[in-house]
């Protein structure tokens, strides 16, 4: 996901500066799209007034931002830094509370949609921090996304991707199921995506997702199930600090997690239906 944006970045006019931990694919972004590339994530702050972030987990984020070579050594007052992935509210606050200790702003700005969507810079942003900084990178966010809301301070951004991610959880749970009962009842698994696509449930997550489910061995993961275990924890965690009841959220995580003991946790989410398909019978 981060790679079309960094891309569309460049494309918008702005001076990029990308790192990756495999320094090679940070070489060839920079060669493709012109732009530089460091070997440390240091190395961005001296070029950069906004430093973004699109990592799997708030474990990267730290690694990225801790000890003596991380981002937090070498911050300078004034700089914003916007984190983009799905980090978690603890972390979010962990960062927040660090980078004003330097004299440097967080905004959470955790994104939503496909891959297709990212290139075509079509994400949807949910953005949490002060209303000042958010104006000052609103240019930033929108070579990037079609539309940000502003939820408000700190920490918004991400418990609104968190409460977003628990609907997208529900409807690939969901998908797999029917998918599976419609094609253990003799209808190809084609046709009845067909019918999902054109039906009440043809929701937008349902159309882009066709391949996935549809040919799962020819498509590349686009969110690994050990990814949506991870979101659906923080999911859990969220719920539990305001305590909400989320039913649906445990029995997706209960069948995520039985899937990843099975072999799939490095197989896209869409492979739940694979899973219930190797449990046809044993129940």
């Amino acid at each position: 996901m981060g790679t079309p944006m960094a891309a569309n970045l460049v494309k918008a006019g702005h001076a990029v500066t990308v790192w990756n931990r495999t320094s090679s694919r940070a070489r060839a972004f920079a060669v493709e799209h012109g732009c530089s590339a460091v070997t440390e994530p240091w190395d961005v702050l001296p070029t950069s007034d906004v430093v973004i972030t699109m990592v799997a987990d708030g474990a990267s984020l730290h690694e990225i931002y801790e000890g003596d070579h991380g981002l937090l050594a070498g911050w300078r007052n004034g700089q914003i830094a916007i984190d983009m992935g799905t980090s978690g509210t603890e972390t979010v606050a962990w960062l927040s509370k660090n980078l004003m200790e330097v004299g440097g702003m967080l905004l959470d700005v955790p994104v939503s949609g496909s891959t297709s969507a990212a290139t075509d810079g079509q994400l949807t942003g949910m953005a949490g921090g002060e209303i000042e900084s958010f104006r000052q990178i609103e240019p930033v966010l929108a070579a990037m996304c079609a539309r940000v809301f502003y939820l408000g301070l700190s920490g918004s951004g991400i418990a609104m991707k968190l409460a977003v991610n628990s609907v997208i959880m529900a409807l690939g749970q969901a998908i797999s199921e029917g998918l599976v009962l419609a094609e253990s009842a003799g209808i190809s698994r084609e046709s009845a995506y067909e019918v999902f696509e054109n039906s009440a449930v043809a929701a937008p997550f349902v159309k882009y997702r066709h391949d996935a489910f549809c040919k799962p061995d020819e498509t590349p993961a686009a969110f690994p199930l050990h990814l949506a275990a991870k979101d659906l924890r923080l999911i859990d965690q969220l719920a539990a600090e305001f305590g909400v009841p989320m039913p649906q959220a445990a029995v997706n995580l209960a069948v995520i997690e039985s899937a990843i003991q099975s072999g799939f946790g490095n197989d896209d989410m869409a492979a739940v239906a694979g899973y219930l398909r190797s449990q046809i019978g044993k129940h």
